[in-house]
């Protein structure tokens, strides 16, 4: 960073993440310990579109996750503009909340299925105690559906009457409700049939430039990111082997575990140019 320039708005310096390795059901015996992150340090430039990739097991959602202090490293620091939010609690980390949300991997399964899509996307309203009148939180939620691809009147419906694209749109019209600044899409369109990932992911590309979003994109091949990011961190085994430009990492990977990556891209429709009816 350079004198007088702003720090980057999130990253990790040598994140350490490693989870018990135990053997038994009743009586559980440890072993050992396995590392899902293993020194990995990373910035994410306030704007840009950061995808994160790697096989399943490489540490991504891991890291995705600390970074979001959703789960606490074994070592290493979180940051955020700058700041050591490690270990954040109480009033600073429900700020940090607001500011920093997640879309799941699978819709069905981060949505209440005994609650209505409106409950769903006003949660983090009555989370943070915002829009206390009912009639305002209910015309907000409207607002969100409708800024996602769905009618207002899809407030009243149940998870169950919905497709699998049409509940990952709620999905993120839950994630964007607070005005986030940093929006983590953890394998968003992987649940997905192939012919409602483009529309997923146009919407989140819209979305990014119509809120100034910072995205961070979390996928298992590189497909998934080439016309939705500025840059390409590949992890493998928990360490981060490679990030560049996005095109750069394209036109020459400089690893042998990215080539591999790219040789096994997937062909999938690129995102249209608009985001189409609400579908799948």
């Amino acid at each position: 960073m350079t004198a007088g320039s702003a720090p980057p708005l999130a990253g990790g310096e040598q994140l350490v993440k490693r989870f018990p390795l135990t053997r038994g059901v009743v009586f559980r015996r440890r072993l050992g310990d396995v590392a899902a992150v293993d020194g990995v340090t990373l910035s994410v430039q306030e704007g840009e579109s950061l995808g994160i990739v790697g096989e399943t097991g490489s540490g991504k959602s891991t890291l995705a996750r600390m970074l979001l202090n959703l789960l606490e490293p074994t070592s290493g620091v979180v940051r955020y503009r700058g700041e050591d939010v490690t270990h954040a609690r109480g009033a600073q980390l429900a700020a940090l909340r607001r500011k920093r949300q997640l879309v799941f991997q699978d819709p069905a399964g981060s949505l209440n299925p005994r609650k209505t899509i409106g409950a769903a996307v006003a949660d983090p309203f009555a989370i943070h105690g915002l829009l206390p009148e009912r009639a305002a939180r209910a015309r907000r939620v409207g607002e969100l559906l409708e800024q996602v691809g769905l009618e207002a009147a899809s407030a009243n419906r149940y998870p169950h009457e919905l497709s699998g694209g049409m509940r990952q749109r709620v999905g993120i019209a839950r994630a964007i409700a607070l005005g986030p600044e940093l929006l983590v899409a953890d394998e968003p369109v992987s649940a997905l049939d192939v012919s409602i990932q483009a529309q997923i992911l146009t919407l989140l590309r819209e979305l990014r430039r119509e809120l100034g979003l910072t995205l961070v994109l979390i996928a298992h091949d590189l497909a998934v990111v080439r016309h939705m990011c500025d840059r390409v961190a590949v992890m493998h085994d928990g360490r981060l082997v490679e990030v560049a430009p996005v095109e750069e990492l394209y036109r020459a990977p400089r690893e042998a575990y990215t080539r591999e990556l790219l040789a096994a891209v997937p062909r999938i429709p690129g995102p249209p140019s608009a985001s189409g009816p609400a579908g799948g």
